[in-house]
Order: structure tokens, then C-alpha cells, then sequence
């Protein structure tokens, strides 16, 4: 990466508040972009509107859906305006491009009854008498896991950064740093405080059996005390040993699979952006104002909540084509 993309990534985390995620994203297209000038002999500061063009085409060759594109395309956009906002260049070869229009799919929604088939085998695993306590942890975790996700609409980066102090809650609700490092209050039920609770107590057992086991093996009288969930100074809810020191999304997203495993649902049409649609989807279809699943998904923009309610219009009309009696070709 040249070094005008990387300052052009410092100013999207220090101006904008863009996340580690929106970042790598960021970059790997601009890594793209830019081999694909060095193949031409060129740098940004040098591409013309062909060469951008030329470079669409290409992923067109590839085979890239039009969202792909479109979001490369996004990117490449931003890169050229900061070279010339920033005096790198003095003009903006990719400000007359148009992008491929995007036709935003309708968001996967699961019915109110697999949604409570989930939590419920979540549970019914988490009482189940377990190998180890690790196993315990971890069978309460995807327990909670699930329960703050149908209860929030969290997204998944969300979730996995939530800190421990999350876990000794009092209110009713918790505050949650989303995209753009913007902070909001999302408030919890009950079941959500119960599964948090639930899965604290089984860390600490969790943790006091791994240090009685270390004491064992050194010879040494074992206390009564318990240790902490996830050990003394953890800073994460969820903590783990990857690199962040927290779970990561990739294994929240396999843990709910696995979970819809056991309960006899498709483990394609799980995932955590899928219970963020499923919270959304049900609260607009049980009366909730648009304006507040909006705040409650920490959308800066209403146009993006506005999807789930095509999400209603769509199940409005395969009710009248189901059940209207002039709604089948087949009825009489």
C-alpha cells in the first residue's frame, strides 16, 4: 500500500471514527486498486477517469456482483477526493463516475417461533449437565449471546466488544459504541439480564476450576474463594485469546450455527446480522415507531431502517395471496 492510501485510512480512523473493520475493508480494496495501476505503470496520483474505468471493467471480468463493485467503487471515490482536498493531485478523476445502481436485497428474517426455538435450545443446552466447566461457559455464553442479540439488534462487533462492567448492570440499559465510535443506549429485558447473570456465574466456576487445577498440580491447598469471570483486570464481557482479547465475530457466527444445528434450523439462515433483522422486523410488526428502531439500531441514516419495512410489506402480501379468497388462481 502506497503511502498516500495509508494516510488516506489515518484520516478515515482519526476524522471519521471508522472502526478496524471499515478500515481493513478500506484497504483491501484499495490494495486491489492500486495493484492494478502498478500492472499499468501507474500510481493514484497519476490514474485518469480511463484507467478507473478500466479497472471496473475488470472486476466486471472477475465476476464481482454489482454491490462488490459498487463498494470498491466507494472507496476508490473517497481515495481521489482526499488527494485532492489534500493537494496531491489537482483534480478528481473519479468524481464523474457512476457506480452500478444497487438493488438492495430484502434482509433474511427469521419467524417469531424459530427465534424462540433457538433461545429455547440455547437454555435447555446451558442446564444440560455439561463435561467440563469450560463446556458450561461456553453453552451459557451462546445462551447469552443469542438472548442479547434478539433483545438489543446489537451488531455482531457490538456484541464481541461489549466490556465487563455490561455484566453488573442495575439499569435497564446498557451503552453501546457503534460505527463512527458513536455512542447509544440500548435497554435491556429481562431475559437478556438473566442470561448475562447466568453466564457470569458460569465463568466463574469456570475460572475458580481452572485455578484449583493449577493448584493441584503445584501441591499447593486450594481457598474457597472463587475466581472472577474471565479472571482478575479482564476488560471484555466476552473475553478470549485472540488478538483483541475478546471473542471474535467469526465465532459468534459459529456458535449460533451450531446452535440452529441442534435445533433443527438451516444453519444458512443463521447468522448474528440475521437476529439484528429479526429484532428490528418484529418490533415495526408488533406497532414499534420506525424513528425508534432507527435510534435503538444506530442508524444515522432512516432510509437504512426504512428496509424493514418493505420486509412487512412483503409478508402483507403473501397474507392476501394466501388467505384472500380471490387471492389464489386456484380459488374458487
Amino acid at each position: 500500500m502506497t503511502g498516500s492510501a495509508r494516510a488516506f485510512l489515518d484520516m478515515l480512523a482519526a476524522e471519521r471514527g471508522a472502526g478496524a473493520n471499515t478500515l481493513s475493508a478500506y484497504g483491501r480494496d484499495l490494495d486491489d486498486y492500486e495493484a492494478f495501476l502498478l500492472d499499468r505503470g501507474l500510481e493514484a496520483g497519476a490514474a485518469t477517469t480511463e484507467d478507473i474505468r478500466a479497472f471496473l471493467a475488470e472486476l466486471d471480468r472477475r465476476g464481482l456482483a454489482g454491490a462488490s463493485v459498487a463498494r470498491k467503487l466507494s472507496a476508490i471515490r473517497q481515495f481521489h477526493r482526499f488527494l485532492y482536498v489534500e493537494g496531491h493531485r489537482g483534480d478528481d478523476p473519479a468524481a464523474v463516475l457512476e457506480g452500478p445502481r444497487r438493488v438492495r436485497p430484502l434482509p433474511k428474517v427469521l419467524a417469531e417461533a424459530e427465534v424462540t426455538r433457538l433461545i429455547e435450545i440455547a437454555h435447555e443446552r446451558a442446564r444440560a449437565e455439561a463435561p467440563t466447566p469450560g463446556e458450561a461457559a461456553r453453552r451459557a455464553r451462546v445462551a447469552c449471546f443469542i438472548e442479547l442479540l434478539y433483545a438489543t439488534g446489537l451488531r455482531v462487533s457490538e456484541l464481541a466488544a461489549l466490556p465487563a462492567s455490561a455484566a453488573g448492570l442495575k439499569g435497564e440499559a446498557i451503552i453501546v459504541r457503534g460505527k463512527g465510535n458513536k455512542e447509544r443506549l440500548v435497554p435491556l429485558g429481562d431475559a437478556a439480564k438473566a442470561a448475562m447473570r447466568a453466564y457470569g456465574d458460569a465463568m466463574a466456576k469456570a475460572a475458580e476450576a481452572r485455578t484449583s487445577g493449577e493448584k493441584a498440580r503445584e501441591g499447593r491447598a486450594v481457598g474457597p474463594q472463587a475466581a472472577k469471570a474471565g479472571g482478575p483486570g479482564t476488560r471484555w464481557l466476552f473475553p478470549s485469546g485472540a488478538a483483541s482479547g475478546h471473542v471474535t465475530r467469526q465465532q459468534v457466527a459459529l456458535d449460533l450455527k451450531d446452535l440452529a444445528l441442534a435445533a433443527g434450523i438451516d444453519p444458512a439462515r443463521i447468522s448474528p446480522h440475521v437476529l439484528r433483522h429479526a429484532f428490528a422486523s418484529h418490533l415495526l410488526a408488533h406497532g414499534a415507531e420506525l424513528r425508534i428502531v432507527q435510534t435503538l439500531l444506530g442508524h444515522s441514516d432512516i432510509s437504512t431502517t426504512q428496509i424493514y419495512t418493505h420486509v412487512l410489506d412483503e409478508r402483507l402480501k403473501s397474507l392476501v395471496r394466501d388467505l384472500h379468497p380471490l387471492g389464489s388462481e386456484e380459488s374458487e
